[in-house]
């Protein structure tokens, strides 16, 4: 038995078919992801104003997040690779049925309700994207060529696009990210490299044609937040007020102000890191990032050591999605990056975003243990 997993067997000494002789874990994964989110649930404590209730809905969300990851960690790569085109085309559907009737909150329609739950379909996207692009690349030989790429462009452009509609242009950009990372590691010439930086370069001005207008002064802030400190500005301002305020070691827990007199906005969801720079400094902000670095860093291995061209770039796109989620969320509240939405991975209060990233993080643990298992 390996140091990274642990077999729960239940008879016979071959494992010849891992979904019926046992339940693998990767000890590294399910140790750095429960410990993530034990101190979000600590901080969201905080952030929410000692609200118990609060905690225990975010711990209810892990928990059904946790029963995804453990489910989805036991599938066979094999089988996922069968079933991405289906899983792909009907996340698609799901877009489009947000667009037609989807729920509208916070003066955007992304959310479509079954009754018993109401869920984000473009988090599933963050999945699917890399899934369809490896499994796209898996009988095609490395790099991609022009037309292929052309229809690997489309396989991630067309979603990022229904997305953005609701409006969500911060997910689209996620959705984006994902395929082009998952794309980068099949391999690119030079070549392709500089007309795909060219392309992006003059889809700038088109781009920010169709922005919305509280999305241009979402870019106008990051330039400049001090031009409207009461306004547009007022989150960024607070939340490096909140962290400048942290210093080396924090004011404590329970003790930051500017969440418990609701200076900071957003303070359980987005901008979540800035409380835990005011309570924890700059020291918890760091022991936070080197579990999110182990976890990336956990991916990236797996993708090193994946037996196929599926698995290898489906596990390396996944891992530098996770990347970039925590790239994001933290440039975005220390004021490196525009505010684009971005929850910060396992701590932010919400539940579908929550679920899908532990769906992804299983997918890494299955492409892993399956490997092991079959090794054996």
């Amino acid at each position: 038995m390996s140091l990274s997993s642990i077999e729960l067997a239940t008879g016979g000494s071959s494992v010849l078919r891992p979904m019926q002789r046992g339940v693998v874990i990767d000890i590294p994964i399910l140790i750095t992801t429960v410990a993530i989110a034990i101190l979000g649930c600590v901080i969201l404590y905080s952030a929410v104003g000692e609200s118990s209730s609060a905690v225990f809905r975010q711990a209810l969300r892990f928990g059904v997040a946790f029963t995804v990851f453990i489910i989805v960690s036991q599938i066979s790569p094999r089988l996922m690779r069968v079933w991405t085109p289906w899983v792909f085309c009907i996340t698609l559907g799901l877009l489009i049925m947000v667009l037609v009737n989807g729920v509208v909150g916070g003066g955007a329609q992304r959310w479509l309700d079954v009754g018993i739950i109401r869920f984000q379909p473009s988090e599933i996207m963050k999945i699917c994207v890399p899934m369809m692009v490896a499994w796209f690349m898996h009988d095609r030989p490395l790099p991609p060529t022009f037309s292929q790429l052309v229809v690997l462009l489309l396989i991630f452009c067309f979603p990022a696009f229904l997305i953005a509609l609701q409006p969500d242009l911060g997910t689209a950009l996620l959705v984006m990210l994902s395929g082009g990372f998952t794309v980068l590691l099949a391999g690119l010439s030079l070549r392709l490299i500089g007309i795909l930086g060219a392309l992006t370069l003059g889809s700038i001005p088109v781009l920010w044609h169709y922005m919305l207008d509280y999305q241009r002064a979402r870019v106008m802030t990051f330039l400049s937040p001090e031009s409207d400190p009461l306004g547009a500005g007022y989150n960024i301002i607070q939340s490096k007020i909140a962290l400048g305020s942290g210093g080396l070691f924090g004011k404590g827990w329970l003790n930051g102000t500017q969440a418990h007199l609701e200076f900071l906005p957003e303070r359980s969801t987005d901008f979540i890191f800035a409380v835990i720079g005011e309570e924890f400094g700059l020291l918890g902000l760091l022991l936070l990032l080197v579990l999110y670095l182990f976890l990336v860093g956990r991916g990236l291995y797996i993708a090193a050591q994946a037996q196929s061209t599926f698995r290898r770039l489906l596990a390396g796109g996944l891992s530098l999605t996770f990347f970039v989620y925590v790239f994001v969320n933290s440039g975005m509240v220390t004021g490196l990056l525009p505010v684009v939405g971005v929850p910060l991975p396992l701590v932010s209060a919400g539940g579908t975003s929550m679920v899908t990233l532990m769906a992804g993080v299983g997918v890494l643990a299955a492409i892993h243990g399956k490997r092991k298992l079959l090794a054996s």
